[in-house]
């Protein structure tokens, strides 16, 4: 197996707690994992990437990890875990996993000591503590806030307080102290032995803060600039610090003593150009495309994002990672069924009733744009379900909702819960073949027509669109560059070369366009007749 797999693999997503469940516990399962293997060998994909499963009191949906080297008790054994990567490796799958750098959960046994040592401890050290501002203490240490929502620091009994940039059972490492350092080379080695592929680091561009005194302020974004704060502060105190890319260039050794070497992905909401600065030689090998995901259907958007990420990774000498969803954003069926420009927290907040959804227009488009993802040079990363053209479930009662975002914003972000209900497997049952038993999120009546089952052998499904898309990726020339068409791209309408034989055009108008004459259509999203490519539709031609 070569070395460099990575670079035009197709790698897909496993939230484990919504995959599959074996024991009836309404949770997802590592032997659940297993036992549906053969559904991603059908799809073609080259790896799984597997959302966290470690222990963990779940306050954020097990990135609140209790203990980096263990499995959790709910979703399995570590002989499932092995069980699962040897299975997988059977079948030509690689394993990448979920690595938590940023935070521990606070029920982990080093923030347990941390709370009981006092002020200036050696165990206090391995995260963030400081004294409070004001009279007593009493205010926080700096204006930091939490992703969500809230101050980013809670007060501890004896006065003093701790960072957490998430939740605040997610207390931040110190990542000046080198026993975290050491810790965490140590759990890349762990689980490198154990067959790991690769890692997902969460939060990459986190780790690092600059904790000189007095601490930094951050200046708030502007109301209604579609800024976020990393944009607002280039010299962010705790975003994309320089410092943390000497971390990164110590993991690249590590991952440079195994045979072959391990691959990570970074997770950093970064613009392209400061994206890169983490794919250099002697650091990470790849990031996800952040911008490419938030792109809303609109020619030249997707024309400036493939273009800057292509020359941009070209210049570190790796490859681009596109991306359409994951496990924290709405689901792109629904996404691209909403107007441009929709607020998706508030269209969420409204149970996905304002403004009303194109359930049909949203759906195709998301099959052209998997086309054109899938077609673009790099690696590509696939969530659970979208293979099934799954929509996002918008109006989860309050009530059932996990998502710590909930009432860490004042309910005022329903959170990401919608994205994450188990997904279908079978036409009926409890839970559609998810389990024996209705899952942990409520899922749709109408989802036993979206299963597995009921796509499986029926040409015009969704997953069967993936199935002959990832089939033919493979034929497509790994090491040809993108060329743009310069009679085709212009408009509204993508169109591109790779290799001599291939032409990928996308139309995201409403208007049909000419197709070359004499090209054979391959793979189209929809129907082409008479010639012409219709509306919100994508094609692979051979010409």
């Amino acid at each position: 197996m070569s070395d460099l797999w990575w670079r035009d693999a197709v790698i897909y997503q496993i939230y484990p707690r919504s995959f599959a469940d074996t024991d009836g516990d309404g949770i997802g399962d590592l032997p659940g994992v297993t036992r549906r293997l053969d559904h991603l060998a059908d799809l073609g994909v080259d790896a799984l990437w597997l959302s966290p499963f470690y222990p963990s009191p779940l306050a954020d949906g097990g990135y609140d990890v209790a203990d980096f080297r263990g499995v959790d008790p709910r979703l399995g054994t570590p002989a499932d875990f092995d069980e699962l990567v040897a299975a997988a490796h059977t079948r030509n799958i690689r394993v990448i996993i979920d690595i938590v750098p940023n935070h521990t959960s606070d029920r982990h046994p080093w923030f347990t000591e941390a709370l009981a040592a006092p002020p200036g401890s050696p165990a206090r050290e391995r995260y963030v503590f400081r004294d409070g501002r004001g009279p007593g203490g009493d205010l926080p240490p700096s204006n930091w806030e939490s992703r969500f929502g809230g101050p980013a620091w809670t007060r501890v009994p004896d006065g003093q307080w701790y960072l957490h940039l998430f939740a605040p059972e997610q207390p931040d490492l110190n990542w000046d102290n080198p026993e975290v350092r050491a810790e965490f080379l140590d759990i890349l080695r762990f689980w490198s032995r154990r067959g790991v592929d690769g890692f997902r680091i969460d939060v990459a561009y986190g780790l690092v803060k600059d904790l000189s005194e007095p601490l930094r302020e951050v200046v708030p974004v502007p109301e209604g600039s579609g800024l976020d704060d990393v944009a607002t502060n280039p010299d962010h105190p705790y975003w994309d610090r320089p410092e943390v890319h000497e971390v990164y260039r110590e993991w690249r050794r590590v991952f440079e003593e195994f045979d072959p070497p391990r691959m990570a992905v970074a997770e950093a909401w970064l613009p392209s150009d400061r994206l890169v600065r983490y794919l250099r030689p002697d650091e990470l090998q790849t990031a996800f495309n952040f911008e490419f995901l938030r792109c809303r259907w609109d020619a030249e958007g997707y024309r400036r994002v493939i273009d800057t990420s292509l020359a941009d990774a070209a210049e570190v000498g790796t490859v681009a990672t596109w991306v359409m969803s994951n496990h924290d954003v709405v689901r792109p069926a629904s996404a691209l069924g909403l107007p441009n420009g929709t607020d998706l927290h508030a269209w969420l907040l409204s149970d996905g009733t304002r403004p009303p959804l194109d359930p049909e227009l949203g759906l195709r488009r998301a099959r052209a744009a998997a086309l054109l993802e899938l077609a673009l040079p790099g690696s590509a990363y696939l969530y659970q379900g979208e293979e099934l053209g799954l929509h996002e479930v918008a109006d989860l009662p309050r009530e059932v909702l996990e998502d710590p975002k909930w009432e860490r914003s004042g309910h005022t972000s329903k959170g990401r819960d919608g994205c994450r209900v188990p997904i279908p497997w079978e036409r009926t049952g409890p839970s559609f073949g998810f389990g024996p038993a209705p899952g942990w999120l409520p899922q749709p009546a109408h989802w036993g027509e979206l299963s597995v089952r009921a796509q499986t052998g029926d040409p015009g499904s969704t997953l069967e669109l993936y199935r002959a898309a990832i089939r033919l990726r493979r034929s497509l020339p790994a090491d040809a560059p993108l060329e743009w068409d310069a009679d085709l791209d212009k408009g509204d309408v993508l169109a591109f070369r790779r290799g001599p034989e291939w032409l990928v055009v996308v139309n995201t108008g409403a208007a049909p366009v000419p197709l070359p004459p004499g090209a054979s259509v391959e793979l189209a999203s929809a129907p082409v007749e008479d010639g012409e490519l219709p509306g919100d539709t994508a094609v692979w031609l051979r010409v």
